[in-house]
């Protein structure tokens, strides 16, 4: 049983100036069509710069609704090319109220669904949640043109709960976009670890869930606008892994399109092997509701 997907991924780096952002996600979901992609999806927050390092009122200016201007930008450049987009934008629902939210655009053009980040950060560098009101559209996969999408949001890349739920509802692909670097300051044996259990991470999630999984990050360096720290590099390192982790493509630290096949009919023969679902013990789990054993 095969069938054969063409994924795409746009690692970018980005600055203060929101066209050319967009302009620069726009030449790269262009590259992917023209090398076959029937996929793409772009990194965190990528009209913009990485604006969670510090806590400023005036970047909630940048918000934009859903649907708005990019995903319309970005849904006529979807149907022009006939592929489905990831895309992910500062949302503003309401005053007040305002999400990390991946879009999903479908071959036609048209908003196939959103997901709002779950997990919020709130550590040195990364404030999110001063910006975002935690998600609650919950675990639940988009169908697309393409098949069905569970599409979870950088945080969120650490949490097996998420992938899990988002395969128990029937996704057949998982999508990370991501912006996640290192501080300039750690050492290279610190950089290493994190960069590793980063990638280590993930592809457990595609090991357990037998799904593949496709995650863009950004790369380049950007600066933290109060001047109190170097300001973060972003590692890229996007990735393209199988239903058992395998590496199908990987990108290095600096900007770049990935385009590459995936077999989403693995799955199924991954899933006769490694039957995790089968042998769930989903009758003594009680206790992942609390916020710890005792």
């Amino acid at each position: 049983m095969t069938r054969h997907l063409k994924v795409g991924l746009v690692q970018q780096t980005c600055s203060e100036d929101r066209e050319a952002n967009l302009a620069s996600s726009i030449r790269g979901l262009r590259e992917a069509q023209s090398r076959g992609a029937q996929l793409v999806l772009l990194q965190e927050l990528h009209t913009g710069v990485y604006f969670c390092q510090t806590e400023e009122v005036r970047r909630f200016d940048q918000a934009e609704p859903i649907p708005g201007p990019s995903s319309e930008q970005l849904g006529k450049i979807a149907r022009e090319l006939g592929i489905v987009v990831v895309a992910s934008l500062f949302e503003r629902r309401a005053a007040g109220v305002y999400h990390n939210t991946a879009v999903i655009l479908d071959a036609d053009g048209t908003i196939a669904g959103t997901y709002r980040k779950m997990h919020i950060p709130d550590d040195p560098g990364f404030y999110e949640k001063f910006y975002f009101t935690p998600g609650d559209l919950g675990f639940t996969p988009i169908q697309t043109a393409v098949g069905k999408l569970g599409v979870l949001v950088c945080w969120d890349q650490w949490y097996p709960e998420a992938a899990r739920l988002m395969a128990l509802h029937g996704a057949e692909l998982l999508l990370y976009p991501t912006a996640i670097g290192w501080d300039p300051r750690d050492n290279e044996a610190e950089k290493n670890r994190q960069r590793d259990a980063w990638i280590t991470i993930q592809r457990s999630h595609a090991i357990a869930n037998g799904l593949p999984l496709v995650v863009a990050n950004r790369v380049g360096h950007e600066p933290d606008p109060s001047g109190t720290s170097p300001g973060i590099q972003f590692w890229g390192t996007s990735f393209v892994a199988g239903p058992q982790g395998e590496l199908l493509a990987e990108a290095g630290s600096d900007a770049a399109v990935l385009v590459t096949d995936v077999d989403l009919g693995r799955t199924e023969a991954v899933r006769r092997v490694w039957p995790f679902l089968r042998d769930r013990r989903i009758d003594a789990y009680n206790d992942l509701l609390k916020r710890y054993g005792k």
